[in-house]
C-alpha cells in the first residue's frame, strides 16, 4: 500500500518541483534578461539622471511647488506620489470632500471667470502617480512659469509644443506632456537660471 502511495505522489511532487524551477526560476531570469538586453532602461525604472544622480522616473510624478515649474497632478499616494501607497483617493461623485478640494482648487488656479481650469488640475489620477498633464493644463500654467523665469510665452509654449506626446499610432490615449521632463528642458534653457527649488 505504501508502495502505491509513493508511486502516485511521486509525479505530484516531480511536477511541482518542475514547475517551481521553470516557472519560479528560469522563467523570471529569462525575461529579466530579455528585458535588460532589450530595453535596460525602462526594465531599470525608466529613471532620469542629472549627471551621476537620479532625479527621478519618467514613470512616477514628482510634486512641483515653484511658479517656476509646471505642476502636475494631484496626488492621493501616501503624502503624494508614494510609489508604495498608489492609490487613488476613493472619493466618490457625491463626496463633499472631493466637491470642497475641487472648488478650493479651482478659487486658487483660476485666473479668471474667462479661463477655464483643466480637469486634470485639480483631480488625482487612478494611481496617484501619472507624471503627466495635458497639453491643455501645460499651455494653463504657461504664463505664470514664463513670469517666473522671465521668459517669453512663445518660448514657453514651444517647449510645451516639443514635449507633448501624440497617442499611440495616432488613436489610442491622449495628448500628454511628462512634467519632469518638461521642466528639466525648461531647466536647461540658457536664459532660464536653473534653481534647486522645486
Amino acid at each position: 500500500m505504501l508502495k502505491d502511495i509513493a508511486s502516485t505522489l511521486r509525479p505530484a511532487f516531480m511536477m511541482t518541483a518542475l514547475f517551481a524551477l521553470l516557472l519560479g526560476l528560469v522563467y523570471p531570469l529569462v525575461l529579466t534578461g530579455i528585458g535588460q538586453a532589450l530595453f535596460p532602461a525602462q526594465a531599470n525604472g525608466s529613471l532620469i539622471r542629472s549627471g551621476d544622480r537620479v532625479i527621478g522616473s519618467s514613470l512616477i510624478g514628482q510634486a512641483f511647488t515653484s511658479d517656476r515649474y509646471f505642476h502636475g497632478r494631484l496626488s492621493a499616494a501616501g503624502k503624494g506620489y508614494d510609489p508604495t501607497a498608489s492609490s487613488g483617493s476613493n472619493l466618490g461623485p457625491a463626496s463633499a470632500a472631493l466637491a470642497d478640494r475641487v472648488r478650493t482648487d479651482l478659487a486658487t488656479l483660476r485666473t479668471s471667470p474667462d479661463s477655464p481650469v483643466p480637469a486634470d488640475l485639480v483631480t488625482t489620477s487612478a494611481s496617484g502617480l501619472d507624471p503627466h498633464i495635458s497639453p491643455e493644463a501645460a499651455l494653463f500654467q504657461a504664463a505664470r512659469v514664463a513670469t517666473a523665469r522671465k521668459l517669453s510665452l512663445a518660448e514657453v509654449a514651444a517647449q510645451v509644443a516639443a514635449h507633448t506626446q501624440q497617442p499611440l499610432f495616432g488613436v489610442f490615449g491622449e495628448p500628454v506632456i511628462n512634467v519632469l521632463e518638461l521642466n528639466l528642458a525648461l531647466d536647461s534653457l540658457p536664459a532660464s537660471g536653473a534653481s534647486s527649488k522645486r
